[in-house]
């Protein structure tokens, strides 16, 4: 993610403060519809959670004043949060201890479960690179961290960290440091012993029972070069948090990120962390009312156990406050959703990014907009001894005998989907395994020129063709056009949705079984897809911007 990028999310946080009212309990719906959905958030919070954050500037702005206090209690409830997070610290600014314990007193009171948060920016030496993050090579700025995380744990028992623990600073004391080592694995060292020493050290000193999480950032690509080891750090840290707010996918000024990216990041991170990873965070920064949604829908449909909508004061602003409101009558279904692929084995093409690998030129997030195709993928962070279908790109270059493994699975005869920088080197595998990798057309190529969004715009029949051997490897086929992804979230239950603006023709054919159709879910909940299950296929008419989810059984 670029430096604008990041401080313009800053910047918006902040500009949100001057919003200091939040909307009446009712908000365009009787209140008894808001206390339905806290009592019904209440009996699903153990199978899906929601959170949301009040920053330092909120707390100060906000919720010092005994009214900004109640209406942030009505709002948290009329969405259904049943967790929130009260930071302590962001951009210089230390809240009030007596303001801290006065709203975390009074949200555990109301039944929410009342955490901390801090944001580490703007503290000490700033770094060479983006401005508000800080060179930690520094040890007065070490030294003023943990007295950050120490004056915290003193009031909260568990602490959310912000995705703004990284460096990218390159003065000469770093460079000093850094010595021989490349910039990823000097800082990737010195975050792990700031991590050690004066986060988790200093904050366990005060509270021995205190928990601490760490939320990365969606740039997964990036982690290793600023500092973030996710394996490492998984380790250390009690729990960990996973950034699913992809934004505007049009916008080059969030990012151009493809939707399918908050899925992928969700479960790669989860399949690291594995029962420490909590829940995916997202905000309403460069969002539309559907474009927020669909982060919510893609946090969940990924297995998290929590959403949190980021931050309470920029979603009371006028440019916001449509998002919540359209997530709203959307949460009843999330719950079914959450309760439908709770603790399911996903089923796809197995998609391997080891941690810290860095992708060949132009295969920057291949994974997610390769998702925006129609392929169902499992991501993992190392090979797997056994794949029914495999997706190699140059991520796959950084694992241990990964050619063994491509090798292997060839000689078995099962697909592989190459993308074109390791395209050569799969194809002379498959030519070393003889004929029976071969015959069998294994390997499948997924080439493109300039930037990789232009796979989603390739026609339904290509699509089609690329897809057919890689599927039928699941037992499936699927005719859809570009931007429709397919999920297998769990055993019986299948998704498709629509990412464009047009409805989309889809036919998804199971050649294993006939089905049969349980229930369903449709998001948005006004929408009306066409959409049969008869014999082997569904087939019919998607609409734009829309989820349908079955829970199928096979036809007697």
């Amino acid at each position: 993610m670029s430096r604008n990028v990041r401080l313009m999310i800053l910047v918006a946080a902040s500009a949100a403060a001057m919003f200091h009212r939040a909307p009446p309990a009712g908000g365009g719906d009787d209140a008894s519809s808001a206390l339905d959905l806290w009592s019904l958030a209440r009996k699903e919070r153990e199978v899906l959670a929601i959170s949301t954050l009040f920053t330092a500037q909120n707390v100060r702005d906000l919720l010092a004043s005994s009214g900004g206090l109640d209406d942030a209690v009505r709002w948290t409830k009329r969405m259904g949060v049943t967790r929130v997070f009260i930071e302590s610290f962001r951009d210089s600014y230390r809240a009030q201890r007596e303001v801290l314990e006065r709203v975390r007193d009074r949200f555990a009171g109301e039944g929410l479960a009342a955490c901390g948060c801090v944001t580490t920016t703007r503290i000490g030496k700033r770094s060479t690179g983006w401005d508000v993050i800080s060179c930690y090579t520094d040890e007065a700025t070490r030294k003023e961290l943990a007295s950050i995380f120490a004056f915290t744990a003193s009031i909260f028992d568990e602490i959310m960290i912000d995705d703004f623990l990284f460096t990218d600073c390159a003065c000469e004391k770093c460079a000093a440091a850094r010595g021989e080592r490349s910039w990823p694995e000097y800082r990737m060292a010195l975050m792990n012993d700031l991590s050690r020493r004066d986060i988790l050290g200093a904050a366990r000193a005060v509270n021995p029972r205190v928990k601490l999480i760490i939320k990365y950032p969606q740039w997964y690509d990036l982690f290793h070069e600023r500092g973030y080891d996710v394996e490492r750090q998984t380790e250390m840290y009690d729990r960990i948090w996973v950034g699913t707010e992809t934004r505007d996918p049009d916008s080059s000024r969030w990012g151009r990120k493809a939707q399918y990216e908050a899925c992928f990041i969700m479960r790669w991170l989860g399949g690291i962390g594995g029962a420490k990873c909590g829940g995916g965070w997202f905000d309403p920064y460069g969002t539309s009312p559907t474009t927020y949604c669909e982060q919510a829908r893609q946090t969940v449909i990924a297995g998290a156990r929590e959403m949190l909508l980021f931050c309470y004061g920029s979603l009371l602003g006028e440019e916001s406050r449509r998002n919540p409101e359209a997530l709203r009558p959307e949460i009843p279904a999330l719950f079914r959703l959450a309760r439908w692929i709770q603790g399911g084995e996903p089923r796809g093409v197995i998609a391997v990014k080891p941690p810290s690998s860095h992708p060949a030129a132009g295969e920057d997030y291949i994974f997610d907009f390769i998702g925006m195709l129609g392929v169902p993928l499992v991501p993992l962070h190392a090979p797997p001894e056994k794949a029914d279908a495999l997706l190699v790109t140059s991520h796959l270059r950084h694992a241990a005998g990964w050619k063994e493994v491509v090798g292997a699975h060839l000689s078995e005869g099962r697909p592989v989907l190459a993308t074109g920088s390791v395209l050569e080197d799969v194809k002379a595998l498959a030519a070393a395994r003889g004929e029976g990798a071969a015959k069998t057309g294994a390997v499948v190529a997924l080439e493109w020129s300039g930037d990789p969004r232009s796979l989603m715009d390739r026609s339904a029949e290509d699509l089609a063709e690329m897809r057919r051997p890689i599927l039928a490897a699941l037992g499936l086929e699927l005719d859809a056009p570009g931007r429709v992804a397919l999920y297998l979230p769990a055993r019986d239950v299948v998704a498709l949705e629509n990412f464009a603006d047009r409805a989309a023709s889809v036919k998804l054919t199971d050649r294993s079984r006939a089905l049969q159709e349980v229930e369903r879910i449709v998001l948005p909940p006004g929408a009306a897809p066409d959409l049969r299950v008869r014999g082997h296929t569904i087939e019919g008419t998607l609409p734009r911007r829309t989820l349908v989810v079955w829970k199928l059984a096979a036809a007697r």
